[in-house]
């Protein structure tokens, strides 16, 4: 099937990761750690993901103009992403994530936004024509949340749908979640939207009509090790994963989004996107990094 254009609008960061035994506690020390540094951002891994597994993707981002943003610009390039619409910002420095995972593969992260926090309306107004070419729009919450809600708007006036993944999770307005096409919230970000406590599956359907009654039609809430919860319109349907050793959680949710998100760009309903998604993520958990770990489209089609 002819591949489809895939506009990915967010932030890039460099994520900087100590892998050890266990993480600090407040006031803590842990040593014995390995360092590793990757290029990272939602929004970036996103991007990356939808490339690899074959999606035509342009990146509308903002980097600072120092050593970090000139080296994602090239491996963006290398994986074959559009960078044309990337900005350099001349004030602010490239996006930073600190990133401690522990030997379960539970991981936490601060975000220094840089760059990222600068991605304005004004910005995006400059692209208004290139992102009319767009068949497709994927956003996420590391830039501002002005810029997502003009990007809706220009999506929703050239009748484009919208996927939202709502991360990092905060409350959403409803004029927002009127214009999108898909939302893909995890469990704590579901709770955030819907008020219920997403716990097993029959929590997410709660959760998912509350969000759907909000605005948006279609609802897909990822569930880690349980897969994922899909309401397709008036449908509902459970994507289970299979059981992994995880090794590093970091750009799993990306990897998901992305993935998706060629799925739709191909034509497949949410659901069927959704079997690929999940399968991705479990080839990703397995290993360390966040977009070093995210699967080629030859390893998701042999893991099928």
């Amino acid at each position: 099937m002819e591949k489809n254009k895939i506009f990915v609008i967010g932030s890039c960061n460099t994520d900087m990761v100590i892998k050890s035994d266990r993480l600090p506690t407040p006031g803590e020390t842990v040593i014995g750690g390995t360092f590793l540094m990757n290029p990272g951002g939602k929004g970036a891994n996103q991007a990356v993901a939808a490339a690899r597994q074959g999606g035509l993707v342009t990146f509308i981002a903002k980097t600072g103009n120092d050593v970090f943003g000139k080296q994602s610009l090239e491996l963006y390039n290398s994986e074959g992403i559009n960078t044309d619409l990337i900005l350099s910002d001349p004030k602010n420095p490239s996006g930073v994530a600190l990133i401690m995972v522990n030997s379960h593969g539970e991981n936490c992260i601060t975000v220094a936004s840089g760059s990222n926090g600068n991605l304005t309306p004004k910005d995006i107004e400059k692209f208004k024509i290139q992102i009319g070419n767009a068949d497709l729009i994927l956003m996420q919450l590391e830039i501002p949340i002005e810029t997502v809600e003009y990007v809706s708007e220009l999506a929703l006036e050239r009748n484009i749908p919208v996927v939202l993944n709502p991360a990092p999770a905060r409350s959403l307005p409803d004029q927002l979640l009127k214009r999108l096409f898909l939302i893909t919230p995890n469990e704590t970000e579901a709770e955030i939207l819907s008020g219920i406590k997403v716990t097993d599956y029959e929590k997410a359907k709660e959760a998912a009509d509350v969000i759907s009654r909000k605005g948006v039609a279609n609802v897909v809430i990822t569930m880690g090790a349980l897969g994922a919860f899909v309401k397709e319109g008036d449908n509902y349907s459970i994507v289970p994963a299979n059981k992994v050793t995880a090794v590093d959680t970091t750009a799993a949710g990306d990897c998901f989004n992305g993935t998706l998100c060629v799925g739709l760009s191909e034509g497949k309903s949410i659901t069927e996107s959704v079997k690929l998604a999940v399968k991705a993520s479990e080839l990703c958990v397995q290993k360390m990094g966040a977009q070093a770990s995210i699967p080629y489209k030859k390893e998701l089609v042999l893991a099928l």
